[in-house]
């Protein structure tokens, strides 16, 4: 039963989204609904495709199910505490510092847990390229303010 827990959690959160997504503030000008529509298709994809995978493995639900103790083995719990640990630095420094700033330092930090130390310098420059290319798109192409 432990394979359902996953495509329950992405239904229960889908079918939240879908309640909050109604309660939106119309649009007061042009189509009031305007604004629900993309929410509502994500909504909606995440609910359709959730019942998809909960069938996919209700139906294998009596053959054994090891890929839980994946999690659990090597560098994935690593991997795991490491990567929220940067997110939530992430976030802490996100208005503090900045769009720019703070997102190259997260990818640096997850590019070297990823790809260790070794490849310092594509680590960085990844970061950097990755962080500038997306401010300049939010920024000035599509006039996005960010922090």
């Amino acid at each position: 039963m432990a394979r359902l827990i996953t495509p329950l959690f992405f239904l229960v959160l889908g079918i939240i989204y879908l309640i909050m997504t109604f309660n939106l503030t119309k649009a007061r000008v042009g189509d009031e609904n305007g604004p629900l529509y993309f929410p509502i298709l994500i909504g909606g994809l995440l609910v359709l495709f959730s019942l998809i995978y909960f069938i996919q493995e209700w139906r294998q639900r009596s053959e054994k199910f090891e890929e839980l103790k994946g999690l659990f083995t090597g560098r994935a719990p690593f991997l795991i505490v490491s990567t929220l640990v940067l997110i939530f630095i992430y976030t802490f420094l996100f208005e503090r510092i900045g769009f720019l700033i703070s997102t190259m330092l997260f990818l640096t930090g997850l590019l070297f847990v990823i790809n260790g130390k070794q490849a310092w310098f594509k680590n960085i420059l990844i970061a950097v390229i990755f962080s500038i290319i997306s401010w300049y798109s939010f920024s000035e192409l599509l006039n996005v303010s960010l922090p």
